[in-house]
């Protein structure tokens, strides 16, 4: 058995594409009004990223803030930046990339700032503590040659408080407002950054002035300071004992000619040692300058 199938008439297919044609005119609109629409505002967006008020046309737009040694103009001078520069061209990432591979700063946060135009950048500065050498004939390369050329070499560098290096041609920089740092590290770094913080602070608050320490001998510690010249014996925990030692030594002047010692020897910082020059004879300080009995935590 068949059903009754009745044939499509002529009107219904005439209307059928006509509804097609229109649906095909409604795609087509559409889809030339989005390009309109996405043209007109990439358009409009590099426009207005050209107007004067969207742009940073000189250095003084640039705020800085954090820094306490570098002046603002210096880091101003190093950013990658030509003027006039549209302020949504610009990348802060990549500028605060760039100022911490060319400027002494451990970080540093770049904001744009669009009423008034302008960038904000934050820094936090490292600040040279120390000056490392390899040895201690490298010393004199300080005269010789300048931190530019220095900085072509591993013998001569800088630390912050932390242990980190600071590039010589960063102190460049820093020159104008900072000066090299007094204290001097001799020796391969291996011999001192596992504990650089705790040496440093300790070295720092000594009431007797600490100018060098000397680590070309792993085995002995040597110093430099007001006193004369200090060996330790290898580095150790006693570290903080023995400058406190060396504190209670303040008033040797007062009972020897520094001349005739040729170095004070702390190795035991409970009995000190003075070895006097031109001869094998070693003698005990008075224990008037230094304690007899050492404080608990010594022991």
């Amino acid at each position: 058995m068949t059903g009754n199938i009745s044939p499509t008439s002529q009107t219904d297919l005439a209307q059928r594409r006509h509804r097609l044609r229109r649906q095909r005119r409604v795609r087509l609109f559409q889809m030339l009004w989005r390009v309109v629409a996405v043209g007109g505002l990439a358009g409009g967006l590099v426009w207005v990223s050209t107007q004067p008020i969207w742009l940073i046309q000189k250095p003084e737009q640039i705020k800085i803030e954090g820094n306490r040694f570098l002046p603002a103009e210096t880091l101003r001078a190093v950013m990658p930046l030509t003027y006039p520069k549209s302020l949504l061209q610009l990348e802060p990432q990549a500028i605060a990339a760039h100022l911490k591979t060319k400027a002494p700063i451990s970080e540093a946060i770049v904001s744009r700032q669009l009423f008034p135009p302008g960038l904000t950048v934050r820094v936090r500065e490292r600040y040279p503590v120390a000056l490392t050498f390899l040895a201690a004939k490298d010393i004199q390369l300080l005269a010789q040659q300048s931190p530019a050329e220095l900085a072509k070499t591993d013998r001569v560098g800088l630390l912050d408080e932390n242990g980190m290096a600071i590039p010589l041609e960063n102190y460049e920089l820093l020159k104008q407002s900072v000066k090299l740092p007094e204290l001097k590290v001799i020796g391969s770094r291996e011999h001192f950054l596992p504990y650089w913080s705790n040496l440093y602070q300790t070295t720092r608050q000594s009431p007797v002035k600490i100018t060098e320490l000397d680590f070309q001998n792993p085995a002995n510690l040597v110093l430099q300071t007001e006193l004369g010249v200090v060996h330790l014996g290898p580095y150790t925990s006693r570290f903080a004992a023995q400058v406190k030692t060396l504190d209670r030594m303040r008033k040797l002047p007062n009972q020897i000619d520094l001349k005739q010692i040729a170095y004070i020897d702390l190795r035991s910082p409970v009995s000190p040692v003075l070895q006097m020059k031109g001869t094998a004879s070693a003698v005990k300080p008075s224990m008037d300058e230094v304690e007899e009995e050492a404080p608990e935590e010594w022991q």
